[in-house]
């Protein structure tokens, strides 16, 4: 794992260069300005995984955005990783959420959100986690976006021949985007999920990526995914899961 770990942190490092470089020479034409409150992209590429199953797979993903320029702002986004080995379907990975956020201020906002899983590298049917918070925007300016949430809510978790385990949930979740040049960014998020029945069966989220413009439209990007679950449902289970991700990306609007 630590290979691999090295691994993302060259790839990082090496299109961090070379979007600064291609910045400092040529910037790309900027995209019109949207025409409406939406905004999104769509995105697939290649992953490379470390931890219950050492393979390659495809990724496709998304994101959209609907803010109409009031307190009302709603997310979504979804990255699902699918892989074969020896013609075996061994990676079956969907993460889905939504989020609709209302600022009451300036700084401070409330959000009410959905998350669901479904990951065969940690034997989970699926988990589905409605919950709802307050949060707090620490620096919000064009080049630097740091947030921080929590939460509270209810989970509902599935695994492979058990029956359903429901509790209370607590979330707790930070977000980061670095505006790096005119053509690339750097994005960081850390999540976690407790269920108050038993706070060690916990499910923590990191993910760091770089994002650099190829042109107006089409974006580069190199991701680092770690899923930690503290209590997998079979000791045969790793805990710890590990993915490098990489994709081109269209934005739609």
């Amino acid at each position: 794992m630590r290979s691999l770990y090295q691994s993302a942190g060259l790839t990082l490092l090496w299109i961090g260069l070379a979007a600064g470089r291609a910045g400092a020479q040529a910037v790309p034409a900027p995209a019109a300005a949207p025409s409406g409150p939406w905004t999104g992209s769509i995105g697939g590429g290649l992953a490379l995984t470390s931890g219950n199953t050492d393979t390659s797979t495809v990724n496709v993903a998304y994101d959209v955005t609907y803010d109409p320029k009031t307190k009302n702002v709603v997310k979504s986004d979804a990255l699902y990783l699918k892989g074969k080995k020896d013609g075996e379907s061994i990676v079956n990975r969907l993460g889905f959420n939504i989020r609709d956020q209302y600022n009451l201020g300036p700084r401070v906002f409330v959000f009410g959100q959905l998350q669901y899983l479904r990951d065969t590298f940690k034997a989970i049917d699926y988990l589905v986690a409605p919950t709802g918070g307050l949060g707090y925007k620490v620096v919000d300016t064009p080049r630097t976006s740091f947030t921080v949430d929590g939460g509270v809510g209810g989970v509902w978790e599935k695994n492979p021949g058990l029956d359903v385990k429901t509790s209370a949930a607590v979330t707790g979740s930070e977000h980061i985007t670095q505006k790096l040049s005119d053509t690339a960014n750097l994005v960081e998020q850390l999540s976690a999920l407790w269920k108050t029945s038993d706070t060690s069966d916990a499910l923590y989220t990191f993910g760091i990526g770089l994002i650099a413009s190829v042109t107006a439209r089409s974006q580069v990007k190199v991701e680092l995914l770690d899923t930690y679950k503290g209590k997998p449902p079979t000791a045969a289970t790793q805990k710890n899961d590990l993915a490098i991700i990489f994709s081109i990306t269209y934005k739609l609007a």
